[in-house]
């Protein structure tokens, strides 16, 4: 493996790691490995420190294709609790509003949900890298100042019910959707659309473009895999 001339790695994100926690481990580890000072380490496509899954990591000039990656369509695991909000729209922040969740059911799910399919508009999080004046807005949002963002154009491609627990009334859903997609925003949308309010509980990133899960290693098996590999340095 030649990681200066570029490689594609394929990382399961752990619980509460941010996506440049996992690129910062990757970029250390190989550079000790290289005996280098400088590598080029990027990774294609933010997931949110409270989401498990999918990370591809680019190497060297492998990142001239991060772009392209990005670009690929993703599929979600999310579960949806309903009845209360957060200002994350997940379980960064606690929860400032409540509702009613006895109207709720399957028929009315199943009713509420193509309203998300195919090509939609969706205002993103406060709590996101979305840009604001040159500034990330969850650095605005968590100083407490007020973030306006414009919806952006997106499509869902799938939205499939996976299981409703109406005791609890939480809901999972697979999602494939066009990047772009904010799922903490869809459950906002979802829960609203449903007379009520929802926040995101748990997301896992089950695929992006060809990448499963299951072509996935995990962050703490990366020494031991990098131990194996027989590598090159290119110029």
């Amino acid at each position: 493996m030649d990681f200066i001339q570029g490689e594609t790695l394929y990382f399961d994100k752990p619980y509460r790691w941010t996506s440049f926690d996992v690129v910062a481990k990757v970029r250390w580890l190989l550079c000790r490995k290289l005996g280098v000072k400088k590598l080029k380490v990027g990774h294609a496509g933010t997931l949110d420190p409270l989401a498990t899954g999918v990370v591809v990591v680019c190497t060297g000039r492998s990142t001239k294709r991060i772009d392209e990656i990005q670009a690929h369509t993703k599929e979600y695991v999310a579960t949806l609790q309903f009845g209360a909000t957060t200002p994350s729209y997940d379980l960064e922040k606690p929860i400032d509003q409540t509702y009613p969740t006895e109207h709720i059911t399957r028929s009315l799910i199943d009713e509420v949900l193509p309203r998300f399919m195919g090509r939609i508009e969706q205002v993103p999080p406060a709590f996101s890298a979305c840009k604001v004046d040159g500034d990330r807005a969850y650095k605005l949002a968590r100083k407490g100042e007020e973030v306006k963002l414009k919806a952006k154009v997106l499509v869902i491609d799938e939205l499939e019910v996976q299981n409703f627990d109406a005791d609890n009334m939480q809901l999972t859903l697979r999602i494939v959707c066009s990047k772009g997609t904010y799922i903490r925003a869809l459950a906002r949308d979802i829960g609203e659309a449903a007379g009520s309010g929802a926040h995101l509980i748990a997301l896992r990133r089950t695929r992006v473009g060809e990448v499963k899960i299951d072509d996935c290693m995990q962050v703490e098996d990366f020494p031991e895999w990098l131990d194996r590999q027989e590598i090159t340095v290119g110029e």
